[in-house]
């Protein structure tokens, strides 16, 4: 808090001194007041951000860990599709955003931009999970004939379980990320109404205390959107994992 609070500071001190106007760099004090003045616009752009993030997410989550069972399933397949999985990752979803936008609605191509950057950390940590079981206890519960479906339940999940969470603490803020980029791609062409179509907006028109507004509410909700994950993280492990237990003492 100190920090921030020496760093605000020295950011007002010299936009004062230098006479920096605001259309090129506004100080702390000048954004905050645009926040207020111009939140029934920023706040309703942020709802859309928020809204795309959070489909995106759950679309990535359900996906990611469906496939990752899969996988576990079958090697075949695992061996077939996750590399594809790897080349839709790698691929710079800024590239991929403007032929989104060509087939498909506007709003369908931003959710599946979030999806896609939020999809493959919980497909990977999913699949690595599953399979950094103790080989002693798979070896224990095919000892006792457990099915593929009681070992899956009973001893893969639970050992998966802190890395499924790692992942979607990862793709809460990747999925943010996919959206900002789809939404910026929408306003270039003319269309859009969430946080980063402001954030676009706002440049055009050099609204640059808008745009710091705007960029500043990103950051918040994307601190946001972690410390929910981590929260949820913390209170399903923190009876029985040691990543969480070291938390308490």
């Amino acid at each position: 808090i100190a920090v921030l609070a020496a760093g605000l500071g020295l950011w007002e001190l010299v936009v004062r001194v230098n006479d920096i106007q605001p259309y090129v760099l506004p100080s702390p004090y000048v954004v905050f007041w645009t926040l207020v003045g111009d939140w029934q616009v920023l706040s309703e752009s942020l709802g859309v951000t928020l809204l795309t993030t959070l489909e995106g997410f759950i679309a990535a989550a359900v996906g990611g860990i469906a496939l990752a069972l899969l996988f576990n399933q079958s090697k075949w397949l695992e061996y077939s599709l996750f590399p594809y999985a790897v080349i839709l990752q790698v691929t710079p979803v800024i590239a991929i955003a403007p032929l989104l936008l060509i087939y498909l609605p506007q709003q369908t191509a931003v959710i599946v931009c979030a999806w896609i950057v939020g999809f493959f950390p919980v497909l990977s940590n999913t699949t690595l999970g599953l399979n950094s079981v103790d080989r002693n206890l798979a070896g224990l519960f095919q000892l006792y004939g457990a099915s593929r479906l009681q070992t899956l339940r009973y001893l893969k999940l639970p050992a998966a379980l802190p890395y499924i969470l790692g992942g979607l603490r990862i793709a809460g803020g990747l999925s943010l990320i996919g959206a900002v980029v789809a939404e910026i791609a929408a306003g270039t062409a003319g269309a859009g109404s969430g946080l980063a179509f402001r954030i676009a907006e706002s440049g055009y028109r050099l609204n640059i205390p808008r745009m710091f507004a705007a960029l500043l509410l990103l950051s918040v909700a994307g601190i946001v959107i972690y410390g929910l994950l981590a929260l949820v993280s913390y209170l399903v492990l923190r009876r029985w994992h040691e990543s969480a237990l070291g938390k308490e003492n």
